[in-house]
């Protein structure tokens, strides 16, 4: 099971209890023991097939399309349909009418959030290279979303 690097996940306890409780078989534990220079190839490798990947999205348009940014694109293998089993956490403030509005949203407020928090963590700054959207799955069934309060940015 892989979690994606969310606040979200990370402020509902979710990605703590999956990837440290020993109850789960947890990618993100692999992924971080793993040296980065000599073991690229099979971090990539693992994150984008995982049976299961736990994750945010960025917003979510009141039409049902889901939408995830990323500065590196690391997470949006396994949620574009690598990983044979999606569950997206969503807070309630994701929920916007458009895709012109998940633009702004991502660009005016998730991504300076971002921005913080990378700089604060890794010494180095976000962006929002990349998006995902989904509209559909060709799978029904592989993909579950949990709406809940506001959580996240």
């Amino acid at each position: 099971m892989l979690t994606g690097a969310s606040e979200t996940l990370r402020l509902s306890g979710i990605a703590d209890d999956l990837n440290a409780s020993g109850r789960y078989d947890a990618v993100r534990p692999w992924l971080h023991a793993i040296d980065r220079a000599a073991g690229a190839y099979e971090i990539r490798r693992l994150a984008a097939v995982s049976d299961f990947v736990v994750d945010s999205v960025a917003a979510v348009t009141e039409a049902g399309s889901l939408v995830l940014a990323s500065g590196s694109g690391s997470r949006l293998p396994a949620n574009a349909g690598g990983a044979g089993h999606a569950i997206w956490i969503v807070g309630g403030q994701k929920v916007v009418p458009d895709l012109h509005t998940v633009l702004r949203r991502v660009e005016e407020h998730a991504l300076p959030l971002e921005n913080e928090r990378a700089q604060t963590a890794y010494g180095t700054p976000s962006a929002g290279n990349r998006l995902l959207v989904l509209n559909a799955d060709p799978r029904p069934g592989r993909g579950t979303v949990l709406l809940r309060e506001a959580i996240g940015y």
